[in-house]
């Protein structure tokens, strides 16, 4: 009578272990995914590597414009600091009329687009936020990282 119940735990140990398998085997595949995905780019890399205290500000003098709202009658004031990648960066932008120039424009590009519904949200603040960082690291030479955009006033008139 043994061996019935031997034959009969045969092939649900056999079912157990190939589970098991099963699951070591995803939980191997799926982290080393989800490695590949998390580990970014070099450039990223680069980026995080560096000594925060080493990174510069190029602050640019406040903006006033109008929103895109109808009417015309919404205003946006905003104090707007880019944080460069290095001191040397920011140093570099400074001296130049022509980034400067071009930065600035590029800002005033992304505000004038904005609506004043929008910006009131933190969800706003954060888009136009990303859209500053997108389109300063699109406009700045390839040697100067955009990190982040820094908003030190914010004023929207209704």
């Amino acid at each position: 009578m043994d061996e019935p119940k031997d034959e009969a735990a045969s092939p649900k140990g056999k079912g157990k272990s190939k589970l098991i398998i099963i699951v070591v085997a995803l939980l191997v595949v799926g982290g080393g995914a989800g490695w590949w995905f998390m580990r970014g780019t070099p450039a990223s890399a680069e980026v995080e590597d560096v000594d925060p205290s080493t990174r510069g500000l190029l602050s640019f003098t406040p903006f006033l414009v109008n929103l895109s709202d109808g009417g015309g009658s919404r205003f946006l004031k905003i104090t707007v600091q880019a944080v460069l990648g290095t001191g040397e960066q920011a140093k570099h932008a400074e001296e130049s009329p022509v980034i400067q120039a071009q930065a600035r424009s590029a800002v005033l590009e992304i505000l004038t687009q904005q609506v004043s519904t929008a910006l009131v949200t933190p969800e706003g603040k954060e888009a136009l936020r990303k859209a500053l960082v997108e389109r300063l690291a699109s406009v700045f030479p390839k040697e100067i990282k955009v990190i982040d955009v820094l908003f030190a006033d914010f004023v929207v008139q209704f």
